[in-house]
């Protein structure tokens, strides 16, 4: 076998690839850095949500207290008595001519709450037409406490009713009986201590039977209670 030539420590094979260059790319997780108008913006609305959330909570539990302590109940309205002398109703003019006097009551049933009745207007009805109204003095009522009113409508109004209502209107005047409705808009405070609350503006409707006064006489009237609806 032939010696090998001396090669001088040099390589004669094929060319050795140089090293992989190494590349490096920032993560997006956790190690980033935070634009700092953003992480101000996120950390102002967690804060905002937290004081709203903390200020429902609170008012939630001041409302909860004040109706265990104060233990609200509806105010009450009746229509104790009613006197109508004249109802008549002109087909020609489409006018009634009418003379009510009521006599209503509200009772206030709360021991802690007194109540401002800053005004009151009565609105008298029938078939579903409005045919006077009166305004009556504003008042406080206080607690536990029956107050009356004395609405009275006299004069004429204008009222267009239908086939229907005027086939009603002639029964009613064969019985002597009219269906009349009365209501009530009020603005009022409600009074708790030394707290007053806001306006409110409850409506109350009375839906009631008056006979007419005949010569002198008059049917029984039977009192009647009243719908309030807040």
């Amino acid at each position: 076998m032939a010696p090998e030539p001396n090669l001088n420590g040099a390589y004669y094979g094929p060319s050795i690839p140089p090293p992989p260059t190494k590349t490096y790319h920032r993560s997006r997780g956790g190690g980033s850095c935070c634009n700092p108008c953003s992480c101000l913006f996120n950390c102002l609305c967690t804060c905002i949500c937290q004081i709203i959330f903390t200020l429902l909570i609170i008012i939630g539990v001041i409302a909860l207290v004040l109706w265990l302590v104060l233990r609200p109940n509806k105010v009450k309205f009746y229509v104790t008595d009613a006197t109508l002398t004249q109802f008549d109703y002109s087909t020609t003019n489409n006018t009634i001519y009418y003379d009510l006097a009521l006599n209503m009551t509200i009772r206030n049933p709360n021991k802690r709450v007194g109540i401002y009745y800053d005004s009151i207007e009565a609105r008298a009805i029938y078939g579903g037409q409005r045919f006077a109204s009166q305004n009556l003095e504003p008042f406080y009522q206080g607690h536990k406490n029956t107050s009356i009113l004395h609405p009275v409508f006299k004069g004429q109004g204008l009222v267009l009713l239908g086939d229907r209502e005027k086939s009603n209107y002639i029964n009613e005047k064969n019985l002597g009986i009219y269906e009349i409705e009365v209501k009530l808009n009020m603005r009022i405070r409600l009074k708790i201590g030394w707290i007053k609350t806001h306006k409110i503006k409850p409506k109350i409707e009375c839906d009631f039977k008056v006979p007419l006064e005949a010569n002198g006489r008059s049917g029984n009237f039977e009192e009647t209670s009243c719908h309030l609806d807040w």
